[in-house]
């Protein structure tokens, strides 16, 4: 029995064919990255580049689908590669334990071919010069807006970065980026959702200002969004094609 039979009903062995001979880069494996990553598998993606320096911690147990009590202290980039290789033994990954500062996002963008990226990256500044670094090297890129905060699947939007509205996160990410004369030209996930300020705090970390609560169907719903744009890019490049 095929593994892939049902998406293959679906998207016919073109489809197969395009989605095997891709190769994705991921990058933040939290709540977004991680069920982005095991979606793109699952559909039946050839290879995955995955970026995270963290470990799992308790807090993380609510929300991220590598996260449980046997993989506390463990590195995420790991855990989820042998997930993913448990769904699909003939999928290649390269698994990079790295925190994406900006000299070395120079370096991961130009490293190798890739028909797609994610930016699931949930600190500010390393998450400005991914998206600028995405762009000045012609990547596609699909970019995850905050999740925090927000209950509400029904208000979860997908459009082009400069037709983002009623996000926080993508209108401070708007002023940074206009100085760097980007405006858009990328996909964003976004909710319109009012921001609950009863759920942030304030913190003081490197590139990080505050915690923002968050329940957990909300960041998988966008990582799904996220690989939608990814896979539907994919299969529609096969039919215009």
């Amino acid at each position: 029995m095929d593994w892939k039979e049902r998406t293959r009903l679906l998207v016919k062995e073109e489809g197969i064919e395009k989605l095997q001979k891709a190769h994705v880069l991921v990058v933040g494996l939290g709540g977004v990255g991680s069920f982005a990553a095991e979606m793109l598998c699952r559909a039946g993606i050839g290879k995955l580049t995955l970026v995270d320096h963290d470990i799992y911690n308790l807090t993380n147990l609510n929300r991220q689908i590598g996260a449980f009590h046997s993989t506390i202290g463990l590195s995420k980039v790991e855990v989820i590669k042998a997930r993913l290789l448990d769904i699909n033994p003939d999928i290649e990954i390269i698994a990079l334990k790295e925190y994406m500062k900006d000299e070395k996002m120079v370096g991961l963008l130009t490293a190798e071919k890739y028909t797609y990226v994610v930016d699931a990256i949930d600190t500010f500044s390393p998450k400005v010069f991914f998206i600028y670094h995405c762009l000045n090297n012609g990547l596609q890129l699909v970019s995850s807006m905050g999740t925090g905060g927000k209950t509400k699947p029904d208000d979860i939007r997908i459009a082009d970065f400069s037709e983002t509205y009623e996000c926080r996160l993508a209108y401070v990410l708007r002023k940074k980026l206009r100085k760097k004369n980007v405006t858009g030209g990328f996909k964003a996930v976004f909710s319109i959702e009012k921001l609950n300020k009863n759920a942030v705090i304030r913190i003081e970390e490197e590139n990080k200002k505050s915690n923002v609560g968050t329940i957990s169907y909300m960041p998988p719903i966008f990582g799904g969004f996220c690989a939608s744009v990814v896979i539907n890019s994919i299969l529609k490049e096969e039919c215009d094609g």
